[in-house]
């Protein structure tokens, strides 16, 4: 059997009536009320080159850009998730400029699909100081990383028994648990959405993004994809929030890499009614300007 039909059958060996059922149940219940929020990912560069902090990034995200609703990356304050004063400090600022947090990304955590049981509870672990802190910065959800080394069945299961735990600990805090796809298996959206279906907690979720659909790299380069347009639709049923991710865009304002009308009418007929994060990480603009660009061309679309 060739790879192509080995991952197929595989994934379909996930898949069960009972979660198409809810899916079909859940997204027709939705309203569509759409926000924009800021990824704090669209100004790492300028992050990393440490001309401006994650204190900054609330300011900018409402004084230069008018936008009010923030998502974090746990890289930038990977040290003060447990610091009572920096978060105070934090939300301090963000009350000032009236602007609303909504979640946290968090990375370098380990992955919850991991096989090894035990690094899988440690990866469980690690992530209760930034359910904590989301909790304490009024944030709805935290993501979180579902990658892991197997077949797609070991590892759906792995990340099955992982989100779980997880979700069931971020339930007490009033937060949410998103899987984003983000590599290996959970960049592809069938695998995904049975997955978040399996787990069965209402606090558990997605964030998807239009873009990261790699499902196979080869020397850093991409050798497979599954469609974006299918990868959104199968995961918004379960999604509380939208990552608008953007790289390159044409004369007219347009998006290269997404045609952007057509995720919106998608995510139209699916009912979402969350918010939609911009997250600008092309090369050809400069971060402030491709910021304008995608938020521009949301504006347009809204």
């Amino acid at each position: 059997m060739d790879r192509r039909n080995f991952l197929k059958n595989n994934i379909l060996l996930l898949t069960g009536m009972a979660c198409t059922n809810d899916i079909l149940a859940f997204s027709s219940s939705r309203k569509n009320t759409w926000q924009i929020s800021l990824a704090e990912w669209s100004l790492h560069k300028t992050l990393q080159k440490g001309e401006i902090t994650n204190l900054d990034f609330p300011i900018i995200a409402k004084q230069e850009f008018g936008i009010s609703i923030v998502e974090y990356v746990n890289q930038f304050f990977m040290d003060k998730a447990e610091n009572t004063t920096y978060l105070n400090e934090l939300l301090r600022i963000c009350e000032d400029n009236e602007v609303t947090n909504h979640l946290i990304m968090c990375d370098n955590e380990g992955n919850l699909g991991t096989l090894k049981i035990q690094e899988r509870k440690k990866t469980v672990e690690n992530h209760y100081k930034w359910i904590h802190a989301a909790k304490h910065l009024g944030c709805k959800s935290i993501r979180v990383n579902a990658k892991g080394e197997g077949t797609p069945k070991e590892v759906a299961e792995a990340t099955i028994d992982g989100l779980g735990r997880l979700g069931e600990y971020a339930a007490k805090e009033g937060i949410n648990v998103l899987v984003e796809n983000h590599g290996g298996h959970s960049s592809n959206g069938k695998w995904l959405s049975n997955v978040i279906c399996k787990v069965g907690k209402e606090n558990v979720g997605t964030l998807p993004d239009f873009g990261n659909f790699c499902t196979h790299r080869e020397n850093s380069e991409c050798k497979e994809e599954y469609d974006r347009y299918r990868g959104v639709k199968d995961l918004l049923p379960y999604a509380k929030g939208i990552s608008a991710k953007s790289l390159d865009f044409d004369g007219r304002g347009n998006c290269i890499e997404t045609d952007f009308k057509k995720m919106f009418k998608i995510m139209k007929w699916e009912h979402f009614d969350g918010i939609i994060g911009i997250e600008y990480g092309g090369n050809k603009l400069n971060e402030t300007d491709g910021i304008t660009a995608t938020l521009n061309l949301i504006n347009r679309l809204l």
